[in-house]
């Protein structure tokens, strides 16, 4: 008791001293403030909890420490998510990293289905619609934000458990649920003018997928296959992008394509839930991660082969040209290396590799199917 106790102590002055001094390198940081997340967590009985929203604050608004003006000056010409939201005024940021714009990843894993299923509803010999993939494009930030809002909104408690998500807006108590709340309401407004641009088939379409939304944050707590959820509402946009250009479905191109979405997501996500794994176990929420585990490589060659098997169909039956498929067989050569070099008990390869294979897509992939269309 006395040890535990005194250990708390002493991190709790480490961290008022760093909160004054503001001179404490991120790596300094980062290991006081999981000590003390750690310290919160596992004791009640020291009688330190009525600190710890306080200097949870403190650690979350030191770890994003402003640099230095040598550092300043490398990177202004920056125009990354996190930039954009260190410049934004102090009472706007905790609305804009709510909705992850400092970290712009997801917002292009929902915007990319929506881009291969209008690029494939082109018209041969056309690029597609450019109005068309801004207005996707718009909804995509709007729709990831409010589903990220939502998300922390039900894991408010959880995500106070867990070192890397302690920080989070709603957890850290920068934003109340109530303020959440009204801030969802916003973009699911301005989300909703996007949708109404559409014709009445996709809005019915993208309407529907609203019940996923709100749900898949509670899938963790249900079954090991939220990823799966994940998937089914992240690559809504495939079946959307064809509607909003066709004016309706066509199964043959939709379907396979829409699979191949969920497949790939199972991947991505996948190795995304390794980082948490641990942290997964003691909150007591659930992942694919944790049901594979030394299994995992073999899962992901079979989503990886379902994914690009999809593709196929989608190509044959959209009567895609030879260069589709020169450019799937890249795609099928890089999964195939990321599932063999990653090492699923490390967090830091683990986003590395997710990152390194989602910019893939992003760069290549997607603008070889915009361009070679037919």
């Amino acid at each position: 008791m006395i040890p535990n106790r005194l250990s708390s102590r002493l991190t709790l002055t480490a961290l008022r001293w760093t909160a004054v001094s503001r001179t404490c390198p991120p790596s300094c940081l980062s290991t006081l403030s999981n000590c003390f997340l750690q310290n919160q967590t596992a004791k009640s009985k020291d009688g330190f909890h009525s600190e710890s929203a306080v200097l949870r604050r403190i650690l979350c608004s030191q770890s994003r420490f402003k640099l230095r003006p040598r550092e300043t000056q490398r990177r202004s010409f920056s125009l990354s998510g996190a930039n954009v939201v260190n410049s934004a005024p102090a009472h706007v940021q905790p609305y804009l990293r709510l909705m992850r714009l400092d970290k712009p990843i997801g917002t292009w894993l929902l915007y990319l289905p929506c881009t291969w299923s209008i690029a494939l509803a082109a018209e041969p010999g056309c690029l597609p619609d450019v109005g068309m993939l801004a207005l996707f494009g718009t909804g995509a930030l709007l729709m990831r934000g409010a589903g990220c809002t939502i998300n922390d909104m039900w894991d408010k408690d959880f995500d106070k458990q867990v070192a890397r998500t302690a920080c989070r807006p709603i957890a850290s108590g920068e934003i109340s649920r109530m303020q959440a709340l009204v801030f969802l309401g916003g973009q699911l407004s301005l989300a909703l003018c996007v949708l109404l641009c559409l014709n009445y088939y996709s809005i019915a379409l993208g309407a529907s997928s609203l019940s996923l939304v709100i749900t898949y944050p509670l899938m963790k707590r249900i079954t090991y296959w939220p990823q799966l959820v994940l998937g089914f509402t992240f690559n809504w946009g495939a079946l959307l992008g064809w509607a909003a250009v066709k004016g309706s479905c066509d199964w043959s191109v939709c379907l396979p394509l829409y699979f191949s979405g969920v497949m790939w997501t199972l991947v991505y996500d996948t190795i995304y839930a390794h980082q948490d794994k641990e942290d997964d176990v003691k909150v007591g929420v659930k992942s694919t991660a944790l049901m594979f585990q030394e299994r995992t490589k073999l899962w992901l060659s079979g989503f990886t082969a379902a994914m690009l098997s999809g593709l196929v169909v989608a190509g044959v039956n959209a009567e895609q040209t030879l260069p589709y498929y020169a450019a799937l067989s890249a795609v099928a050569v890089h999964l195939a290396r990321q599932i063999y070099t990653v090492d699923i008990n490390k967090a830091e390869d683990c986003w590395k590799q997710l990152h390194g294979g989602c910019n893939f897509i992003l760069f290549f992939f997607s603008p070889s199917m915009t361009i070679v269309c037919r």
